[in-house]
């Protein structure tokens, strides 16, 4: 039964005639009628008695009339409830981020954005950048800041945000602490200590000291770089790491050298295009673009 055809049931039952009812109804009266007559046809029975000049509902009209109209309620009750989360969800963003976010100004910017929009729901989901590819493939996440070796590289768009480099960090007494800049291939015997495998942190050192020309001897492999500091000041190994989160880290127990030639990584804000974006995501892109970043 359709939902429409009931309203036109009320109106007619409460205007007590075809052609009045039809002309609030922005409906031709034949329409009205046929519209009327497949209401009575899946109830099986007539709902009005008809006369030249109007139509009373009968005694299974008047029954029905209070059912009709509960349903009227219910119809705009569920469009409106439908209507208020269609709106709800189409103010959300959900962005995907390298757990390095305060060393990168990524929460700065985050936050600058809820400011400027606080009727927006921002959700912020940190993970590797493996990961982060999955989701923006899979839909769950709007745009990722993400980390990579090679900005061209992948099936998303992307915006440059950050380049960081690799450097080494060594104990304070180790002979090399004191250079200005040391290659990789000087450390080739060395122990060293690695972000977790499986990162691309991991991924990136690996392959630079294979670009050297060595595969590296890894001791420790974990997921916070003061643990990876802590055990390099007491002479466990030597860390490979990027510059910029260590400037958020008590550094004073280590030296940390750049590394030549330079190993630059890059941190992109990555989505799959502008067309897939709803409105409000479509409102952080032009507040990010804005932001004049490259």
């Amino acid at each position: 039964m359709e939902i429409n055809y009931i309203n036109e049931f009320i109106t007619l039952a409460e205007i007590g005639n075809y052609l009045e009812a039809a002309d609030a109804l922005y409906l031709s009266q034949s329409t009205l009628s046929r519209h009327i007559q497949s209401v009575e046809n899946d109830l099986g029975v007539q709902l009005f008695n008809r006369t030249t000049r109007k139509v009373e509902l009968n005694e299974f009209g008047r029954l029905f009339l209070p059912y009709a109209k509960q349903m009227r309620a219910l119809q705009a009750d569920y469009t409106k409830a439908l209507s208020e989360r269609i709106k709800n969800q189409n103010r959300n963003i959900t962005i995907g981020t390298i757990p390095t976010m305060t060393q990168y100004h990524i929460t700065e910017l985050l936050s600058r954005f809820q400011d400027e929009h606080p009727d927006y729901n921002l959700n912020i989901v940190g993970a590797d950048t493996s990961e982060l590819d999955k989701m923006l493939r899979e839909g769950s996440c709007d745009f990722a800041f993400i980390r990579t070796r090679d900005p061209s590289e992948g099936e998303f768009q992307k915006l440059p945000y950050f380049t960081d480099h690799l450097v080494a960090v060594f104990p304070r007494d180790h002979p090399l602490a004191s250079s200005q800049v040391v290659t990789l291939d000087q450390l080739k015997g060395e122990s060293f200590l690695f972000l977790a495998k499986g990162s691309m942190m991991h991924t990136l050192a690996i392959s630079a000291c294979k670009a050297a020309g060595f595969s590296p001897n890894v001791a420790f492999t974990g997921h916070r770089a003061e643990n990876i500091l802590d055990l390099v000041s007491r002479g466990m190994g030597i860390g490979l790491l990027t510059k910029q989160p260590l400037s958020f880290i008590d550094t004073k127990d280590v030296a940390i050298i750049d590394v030549v030639p330079q190993f630059t990584t890059s941190i992109l804000l990555a989505y799959k295009s502008e067309q897939s974006l709803n409105p409000t995501a479509r409102q952080f892109l032009k507040f990010y673009k804005s932001l004049g970043i490259s």
